[in-house]
């Protein structure tokens, strides 16, 4: 005898697929949103070791800031020392100098002048003082042209002013300071001098 199956196979079928669409639906959803967890992760990971490596830059950055600020102090240091050492050594140079001055105007003078004020900038000295003559301060000017601590000698005025004092007459003059060259120099320089005269005239009798 033929068996008939009366049951609702296609319903059945039709149950059982949808179970399986849900189950690989669901296991996609999952696979999925492991994906997603692990890439969240990774990226955390990342931007912790790039937020180790920013904190790493700017704490480098800082201590090159802070060896900037102290190479620019060293500097202004450098600077101050460097200008502090020019100075002594242009006084060192100078010191002399001074010395020789005082002494120049003391050998300088003649008896009927005096001097009331002596101003100096840099190698330019500026005098004022009193005279009994004319003649008095061009005495005066002569012997300080033959100093060799000075040069351009220049008499800016001269004037009567007291016709009843011993020094009536009022001057003013001006210089330069000048280092006389050295004795070995001026030998040098007096050797070749002779030596081109000699020359000289000898070419002149051939």
């Amino acid at each position: 005898m033929a068996r008939i199956n009366l049951l609702p196979w296609r319903a059945e079928r039709r149950k059982q697929r949808e179970h399986e669409f849900f189950v690989h639906l669901g296991l996609a959803a999952a696979g999925g949103l492991a994906l997603v967890v692990i890439w969240a992760m990774w990226m955390n990971i990342r931007i912790d070791n790039q937020n180790q490596r920013n904190a790493y830059l700017k704490a480098q950055i800082h201590q090159l800031d802070q060896r900037i600020a102290q190479i620019k102090n060293l500097e202004k240091v450098r600077d101050h020392l460097l200008a502090r050492k020019r100075i002594i050594e242009k006084l060192q140079a100078d010191r002399s100098k001074m010395v020789h001055l005082f002494d120049e105007l003391v050998k300088t003078i003649p008896p009927s002048v005096r001097l009331t004020e002596l101003v100096q900038q840099g190698d330019t000295l500026k005098l004022k003082g009193v005279a009994q003559s004319n003649a008095s301060v061009a005495e005066y000017m002569r012997n300080l042209e033959r100093s060799p601590w000075m040069s351009r000698i220049e008499l800016g005025r001269i004037d009567n002013k007291h016709a009843d004092s011993r020094m009536p007459y009022v001057f003013n003059l001006s210089m330069k300071m000048v280092k006389p060259k050295s004795e070995g120099a001026s030998a040098d320089a007096g050797d070749g001098g002779s030596g081109a005269r000699a020359k000289a005239k000898g070419g002149a009798k051939s």
